[in-house]
């Protein structure tokens, strides 16, 4: 009798992205998470974001959009927004009233924001001290003892901008919260919650020690504080009114594991995906449908402001992307416009953690090193606040992806009543677009030092291409 052939198994049979690839692409997916590595030093606002973004697409080809008068397939322009939010586009051959392809990421990141009136003095501790609001979703513990930089611009009395970036080279000062010793802290932190042990108002920065030599002045540490910033940047204390300052982790990326097979960096979520979208837009040359890159800011703090994406950027994008291709710029046919588009909400997901996986439901919870995540709803329990992506454009994406050899996974945001979060996908859904939310997955997500697989990082690059161009 004949033997009968083995049938294949028809259940889901998950692969490593790394055993996917063979040689020659690894080591161009190795190339590609340096070149990650690099931006991600050189970005931690969303203005220093915002700058590389405008550079590289200029690089590239790419035309600020308010100095083009028509624009036809092939064409790049960009469009910023308050220095914060950025849309790219490559018009494609097809009408954009027909609906366009869009990647949206965001560039915004977990942080201590300095306050208005940030810098007091503790005479017992004859400390000078710069108060913080914390940015976000974090864990305030994390960010004390902990060496900060501060990032950002002053605008002075008189209108000059200054730009402040202390803390990133080696012979620079840094700047630390300080915590409790050990021995001290069994009444004043042990009774504490984890997520009240530092609390929102101890967020203060340690910024300098030495007093001025000046008996009329009551507050002498602040004093030589304030006088060091005249003398070098030329700002007064009333200038911290027209700030933008931001403390951030002092440190560079780094390979993370013997087999360097990960990047462990500050600012993951969401500079990962905006950095995959962009290197992706960049490789697009004349496509089907207009391709558009929109890099948004504020969404850790609930997508508000106008470079959010509850604001009118988007709306006012698409108008200018249709009047410049000769068509009708209407508030109607900017609306049919988006209703016909399709989106990839590019943002990260949590990645399967070995030491708590009890928050996760492992059998729909991404991997780091199995490539892309896409998830079909995000939200909380009960699928509030999310967009939940339909059946036929999953179908679409699993079967683009499929085709196209990339490694991606299917998952969710832990266990069904554990927590949960949001993303931009919703904001989309509202134009009537078909959206899914696909990005990488984060171990240690808004922590000061965030962990991803350079494997995933290649997958998203890849998977975005693809989709810009389908």
């Amino acid at each position: 009798m004949a033997k009968k052939k083995d049938k294949k198994s028809l259940g889901i049979e998950k692969k490593s992205g790394w055993l996917l690839m063979k040689k020659r692409e690894r080591k161009r997916a190795l190339r590609f998470a340096d070149e990650y590595r690099a931006f991600l030093e050189k970005c931690k606002t969303e203005r220093e974001t915002v700058e590389f973004i405008v550079s590289e697409a200029e690089k590239n080809g790419f035309k600020p959009l308010d100095e083009v008068k028509s624009l036809s397939a092939g064409d790049r322009i960009y469009m910023v927004e308050r220095n914060k939010a950025v849309v790219l586009a490559v018009i494609g051959r097809r009408p954009v009233s027909e609906g366009m392809r869009f990647v949206v990421s965001h560039i915004d990141t977990p942080r201590l924001d300095l306050k208005l009136n940030p810098l007091t003095e503790d005479p017992d501790a004859s400390l000078a001290l710069l108060k913080t609001h914390y940015y976000g979703g974090i864990k305030k513990y994390q960010w004390a003892s902990t060496p900060l930089a501060l990032h950002g611009v002053v605008y002075t009395r008189d209108g000059r901008r200054v730009d402040v970036r202390i803390g990133e080279r080696s012979d620079d000062p840094v700047f630390m919260v300080p915590d409790l010793l050990p021995h001290l802290a069994r009444k004043a932190q042990g009774d504490r919650k984890i997520f009240e042990g530092i609390k929102g108002e101890e967020l203060q920065l340690v910024v300098g020690n030495i007093p001025v030599e000046d008996e009329d002045v009551k507050a002498k540490v602040k004093e030589q504080v304030l006088r060091y910033l005249n003398e070098k940047y030329g700002i007064t204390e009333e200038d911290f009114h027209s700030a933008d300052l931001e403390a951030v982790p002092a440190y560079p990326p780094r390979d993370v594991g013997l087999d360097r097979s990960m990047i462990g960096a500050y600012g993951h979520d969401d500079r990962v995906c905006a950095y995959t979208s962009l290197r992706s837009l960049m490789d697009v040359e004349v496509p089907e449908y207009t391709a558009v890159a929109v890099f948004f800011d504020r969404e850790e703090i609930g997508s508000d402001g106008n470079t959010g994406a509850k604001g009118s950027l988007l709306e006012y994008a698409v108008l200018n992307l249709l009047e410049k291709t000769g068509e009708d710029g209407t508030y109607a046919n900017v609306l049919r416009a988006l209703r016909r588009s399709r989106a990839l909400s590019a943002d990260v997901s949590a990645a399967v953690n070995p030491l708590f996986k009890g928050v996760h439901d492992l059998q729909n919870a991404p991997v780091l090193g199995y490539g892309i995540s896409i998830l079909k709803y995000t939200g909380a329990g009960g699928k509030y606040s999310s967009n939940e992506a339909h059946a036929e454009f999953l179908s679409e994406i699993r079967r683009l992806f499929s085709e196209r050899g990339i490694a991606y996974q299917m998952a969710m945001l832990g266990k069904v009543d554990e927590g949960g979060g949001g993303t931009i996908a919703k904001f989309l859904a509202e134009y009537g677009m078909d959206v899914v939310d696909a990005g990488v997955p984060v171990l240690s997500m808004h922590s000061p030092f965030e962990v991803v697989s350079k494997a995933d990082v290649w997958y998203a690059y890849r998977a975005f291409r693809e989709f810009f161009v389908s």
